[in-house]
C-alpha cells in the first residue's frame, strides 16, 4: 500500500463524501425533511463516517487511526439502520434505499480492509508515524 500524505486522498474517505452528498440531499425533501430528529442523526451519522476518518489519520500512531476508522465503520452501520426506518417511513423509496445501503456497506468494507491492513502488516499510515 502506497503512503498516504493525506486523508482526502484515501478512498474510504472520498466515498464517504459522497455518501454524506448522497444523504444531505434525500434528506432535505418530502417528509423525510420534516422528520427533523431522524434527518438530523442520519446526516450527524453520514458526518460521523468522513470526520472519524480524518481524524484518526491526524492522529499520532496506528492504534489511534484504527480506533477512530472503528469509530466510522460503526456510524456506517448505523446510516444503514436509520435508511431502514426511512423506507418503513416511506421517506425513500426501494431504489434510494438500494443505493445508499450499498454506499454504506462498501465504505464499511474499505475501512474492515484498512482496519486488517494497518493490524496486521506492521506498516504505518504516514501520518506522524
Amino acid at each position: 500500500m502506497a503512503r498516504l500524505e493525506r486523508f482526502e486522498d484515501m478512498d474510504a474517505w472520498k466515498k464517504a463524501r459522497e455518501l454524506t452528498k448522497s444523504v444531505y440531499h434525500i434528506t432535505s425533501v418530502g417528509e423525510f425533511a420534516r422528520d427533523f430528529g431522524l434527518r438530523d442523526q442520519v446526516r450527524r451519522a453520514a458526518v460521523s463516517v468522513m470526520s472519524n476518518i480524518a481524524e484518526g489519520f491526524e492522529r499520532s500512531s496506528d492504534r489511534e487511526f484504527l480506533h477512530f476508522l472503528s469509530l466510522a465503520k460503526g456510524s456506517c452501520g448505523e446510516i444503514r439502520a436509520q435508511f431502514y426506518v426511512a423506507l418503513d417511513q416511506a421517506y425513500i423509496n426501494n431504489a434510494q434505499f438500494q443505493e445508499l445501503i450499498e454506499k454504506a456497506i462498501e465504505i464499511s468494507r474499505l475501512l474492515a480492509g484498512l482496519m486488517k491492513y494497518l493490524s496486521t502488516s506492521g506498516a504505518s499510515h504516514g501520518k506522524g508515524s
